[in-house]
């Protein structure tokens, strides 16, 4: 079976979660995203995934609705990515996936401790590595935590999972004439400021040479037909 790539990291935002829900966390949407991921574990996809917070609790946005302190609620949303991580490895296990949550906070009852070996090690074995708790420092989004996971475990690209087909000039659900793009370079989405992922995501990929492809993750089949080197979502590179 032709593979494009060997191992990479999928990004999820923690909205792709919520479905049907107003908040929290969609069940039959996890059984979905598991589906998915299972067609690429089976093709030998190395597979890790990076999982945001934002349907439970988003740390800098609500710092300024609650007057919280911004490390505070940077914290909070750590701990709500970890929420959606074991949600998806009990859809992945129930799959029958084989799965491991790394957290870059330690909560040892619950999932390991991020250490780069073994997370090596368990994508050598065909487990899905989940990473949760971003960065484990404030101040840096889950967008960052995709891009230097990348780095770390040498994924051939970031898979960044979004609602739409890829990257336009503007929301497309709020303005119609919103511009695809079908390839943009790293500076391309600085100089534009595209909102796709923050710069300090961008410029990580950039200085290591890790390709990010933005796709449409609602539907199926794309994942699998990315990792099989279809021309799908855009590309920045």
């Amino acid at each position: 079976m032709k593979r494009a790539y060997k191992r990479i990291l999928l990004k999820l935002s923690g909205e792709a979660l919520l479905g049907k829900e107003p908040h929290g966390i969609d069940a039959s949407v996890c059984a979905h995203l598991a589906k998915q991921i299972k067609e690429v574990v089976e093709l030998g996809i190395e597979t890790a995934v990076v999982v945001g917070g934002g349907n439970i609790f988003r740390g800098a946005s609500r710092s300024k609705d609650f007057e919280m302190e911004r490390t505070v609620a940077d914290y909070m949303g750590m701990l709500a990515t970890t929420l959606n991580g074991l949600a998806l490895q009990n859809a992945l296990e129930n799959a029958g996936v084989p799965t491991r949550v790394m957290t870059a906070i330690e909560m040892h009852q619950i999932a390991e401790p991020y250490i780069r070996r073994r997370a090596m090690r368990h994508l050598e074995k065909k487990r899905v590595v989940i990473f949760v708790a971003g960065t484990g420092n404030p101040y840096f989004t889950t967008d960052t935590a995709a891009a230097l996971r990348s780095v770390e475990v040498g994924a051939d690209v970031l898979l960044k999972a979004t609602k739409v087909d890829g990257v336009y000039s503007s929301d497309p659900m709020k303005d119609k004439s919103a511009q695809f793009f079908k390839k943009l370079t790293y500076m391309d989405v600085i100089k534009k400021e595209l909102k796709i992922m923050d710069t300090t995501a961008i410029s990580l990929c950039k200085e290591n040479a890790i390709s990010i492809v933005v796709f449409n993750f609602m539907k199926d089949g794309n994942l699998k037909d990315i990792v099989r080197g279809k021309d799908i979502g855009t590309l920045i590179k």
